[in-house]
């Protein structure tokens, strides 16, 4: 197994970067959205291509291929594992990003689900576990070969083409999970084939003819029609949904389906011990929390009125006036008060 060594600084700068400039791409993508909606253009949503000649789309675009190209060269020097959690930060940089620059409110609820989200992210890194050494194509080949690595491919393939066929025109305009997963499904094998990629460069820069081996070319191939899934099915979810509601939720699927992926192609969970396994997934369990948080109370409005009674200002001196009073009814208080006042006459 590749242990943590001079990779690991090298592997957390890059997928540091890569989430500063994911983040803030899905915020411009979605400001070009929004100045074609303003000007009557097709939106993405009814399958419209207008963005195209939108100068803020595209800078959204180039950001997202500066962190990609960043998050590409982490995973040749890290783990999976190790890098694809830290994506939490482009959840933070994006909500931030949203709420300043897009008027979309995140609330208290929303604030505590990416401190949630990045705390759970740091224990899967503390935690990662190690991946199997692969040094070459060859090895990677018989990696792909695998019967349980087939069966996944096979299984995210049908249940992609299902979701963009069958529950795309029905529920993609209603449901956020729909083009979302369908993004993350497809991004598992794109990372399998940037981790190969990763590896032909490396046999490239040593001097080896790796120009002529086929399975790099099946790889770029693979890796160009599956970016190209994802940035389309990506466009959609931002033009219909809010963007921190995409953004996490992305993060907590296409985590989920690169870790699985990972997990059966590298044997990265095969190594680890029972601590390390608690750890990994109790850590990415607050993440899901977080991001349940950020997601499902995202439309509450936190104020004053949903505090406690003592903890809100406007009736906390009536509450300590309060307490000097005494415990007796309206009506009891009024006939003592009489009564007192008959005595005096008398």
């Amino acid at each position: 197994p590749v242990a943590m060594g001079t990779g690991f600084g090298a592997g957390l700068g890059l997928a540091l970067a890569s989430s500063a400039f994911i983040g803030g791409s899905f915020v411009l993508k979605k400001k070009g959205l929004l100045r074609l909606c303003g000007r009557g253009r097709a939106r993405a949503g009814q399958g419209g291509h207008a963005y195209l000649r939108e100068w803020l789309w595209w800078a959204g675009l180039l950001c997202m291929g500066v962190g990609e190209a960043a998050n590409f060269a982490a995973y040749a020097f890290a783990p999976a594992t190790l890098v694809t959690p830290l994506g939490a930060l482009s959840v933070l940089v994006s909500a931030v990003l949203s709420s300043v620059f897009l008027n979309e409110q995140l609330n208290v609820h929303g604030k505590i689900g990416c401190m949630l989200s990045i705390l759970g992210s740091t224990v899967m890194v503390i935690h990662a576990p190690q991946e199997e050494e692969v040094s070459s194509l060859e090895s990677m080949a018989e990696k792909l070969k695998d019967p349980g690595f087939i069966v996944f491919a096979v299984c995210v393939l049908v249940s992609s083409l299902l979701l963009i066929f069958v529950a795309g025109p029905r529920y993609g305009q209603s449901n956020v999970l729909v083009y979302v997963l369908v993004c993350s499904a497809i991004g598992s094998l794109s990372v399998s084939c940037v981790k190969g990629l990763g590896i032909a460069l490396k046999e490239l820069f040593s001097g080896k003819p790796v120009l002529k081996e086929p399975l790099g070319w099946v790889l770029l191939m693979c890796l160009v029609i599956c970016i190209s899934i994802q940035i389309n099915y990506l466009n959609k979810a931002l033009d219909i949904f809010n963007t921190s509601v995409v953004t996490p939720i992305y993060y907590v699927l296409f985590t989920t389906a690169v870790m699985t992926c990972s997990a059966i192609l590298f044997k990265e969970w095969q190594h680890m011990v029972l601590a390390n396994i608690i750890s990994s997934i109790s850590g990415f369990l607050t993440i899901v929390s977080g991001i349940f948080l950020l997601h499902a109370f995202r439309d509450m409005p936190f104020t004053p009125s949903l505090l406690p009674l003592f903890l809100q200002p406007a009736r906390a001196d009536r509450h300590q006036s309060c307490q000097h009073q005494p415990l007796l009814p309206s009506e009891d208080k009024g006939s003592q008060s009489a009564e007192e006042e008959e005595e005096e006459e008398e």
